[in-house]
């Protein structure tokens, strides 16, 4: 069973590290809210993913890539819309309760990306090896990882910027940056293969 929980962990992590949406979201979001909420909601949202891509396996995969890129966009749209909205406050305490960071962050991963590399390798290996519940764990244990790499970069970015540059400038470039993310799933889903254009 340790073997398969190692092989789960190491292929997802490796397949997720490596120009995944998801990452640059999670240090975006760690410049505007705390790390340890952060760090729940993701943990949540990705047992869940996990979850459904082990019990399911493949299935996840086939999902149709316009209705992924839609969820994907609309989710990036939406949390960039609720930054848009948030006022800006002075930086130097918690701005947010851990409640809400944990909505955002779970929303940022729950709702998008289904289908992805990371699913995929995790239902391949399930299948494989019959072992959906160590596989979960690895698979989780992977992603939780990757987010939490992420979110203190991204907590160690706010630091430096909260010193350095106004709430309004950093509300803007978390919004851009959210935008440009959903844009990015888009021309991805759309230039993918077996897309008609």
């Amino acid at each position: 069973m340790l073997p398969i929980l190692f092989a789960a962990y190491g292929a997802v992590f490796v397949a997720e590290i490596v120009g995944d949406k998801l990452l640059y979201t999670t240090g975006v979001l760690a410049t505007r809210y705390r790390t340890a909420p952060i760090v729940c909601g993701m943990a949540i949202a990705f047992m869940a993913k996990m979850g459904v891509a082990v019990l399911i396996g493949k299935a996840v995969s086939k999902l149709p890539p316009l209705v992924v890129a839609g969820m994907t966009t609309v989710n990036f749209f939406a949390i960039a819309y609720a930054l848009w909205r948030k006022p800006d406050r002075g930086e130097s305490k918690p701005e947010y309760p851990a409640s809400r960071a944990m909505m955002v962050s779970f929303a940022a991963i729950f709702f998008s990306e289904w289908g992805d590399v990371g699913q995929v390798t995790a239902a391949t290996i399930a299948a494989r090896f019959g072992s959906p519940l160590v596989v979960w764990a690895g698979a989780v244990g992977a992603m939780v990882t990757k987010g939490a790499l992420a979110a203190s970069i991204g907590a160690g970015v706010r630091q430096w910027i909260q010193q350095r540059v106004s709430p309004g400038t950093v509300r803007y470039a978390a919004v851009f940056f959210l935008l440009l993310l959903g844009l990015l799933s888009v021309v991805e889903t759309l230039s993918s293969p077996g897309i008609a254009p």
